[in-house]
């Protein structure tokens, strides 16, 4: 839910303020009056909030694409740009024994973008299968890099995880996924 707050004057304020206030002298002309509203909205992002990868071999992979990630950008007037981020926790086997597989084996690429609104220019991180990128460390997974106001935009990511041929045993593997958008 989004908030917006308006200003409004009310008789009472406007009756009381031209009370208190002189009148201009006979001679004056009026002037025009500016005023700044503060900006208002928010910038979001939802992304799925969970999924299976399935299951593959020892020294497998496994390609699975995600669900909708999307960014909102409310924020007016003149919205600024926008970078969603993606990062990765490790893959914990929590039975014994306990077994880890590094988020480094976790792959991205965010794909184009599926739909988007609002003026500026939308940049995939990872356009192509052939660009994606291990979550060892926080990635770029899409941007708006031109001010423009209210804007969003879709993508459906495609992870690909590349299981150790050695040092795993049988059993499900449980890690988290984060988006994230400033």
């Amino acid at each position: 839910m989004h908030r917006r707050t308006a200003f409004l004057a009310t008789p009472a304020l406007l009756v009381t303020l031209l009370v208190t206030l002189p009148g201009p002298p006979a001679e004056a002309t009026p002037g025009a009056a500016t005023f700044m509203l503060p900006r208002a909205g928010a910038l979001t992002i939802t992304a799925p909030v969970a999924m299976s990868l399935g299951s593959a071999p020892p020294g497998g992979t496994r390609t699975v694409q995600m669900q909708t990630v999307t960014v909102t950008d409310t924020r007016e007037p003149g919205a600024g740009p926008w970078t969603a981020a993606v990062s990765s926790t490790n893959y914990t086997r929590t039975t014994t024994p306990v077994v880890t597989i590094g988020r480094a084996n976790m792959s991205y690429w965010s794909g184009p973008a599926t739909a988007t609104q609002g003026g500026g220019t939308f940049v995939p991180g990872q356009p192509t299968a052939a660009t994606r990128v291990n979550l060892s460390a926080t990635r770029v997974a899409f941007s708006h890099v031109a001010v423009s106001g209210v804007n969003n935009c879709n993508w459906r990511p495609t992870l690909i995880m590349s299981i150790p041929f050695a040092g795993v045993t049988t059993g499900a593997y449980t890690g988290v996924i984060t988006h994230s958008v400033a």
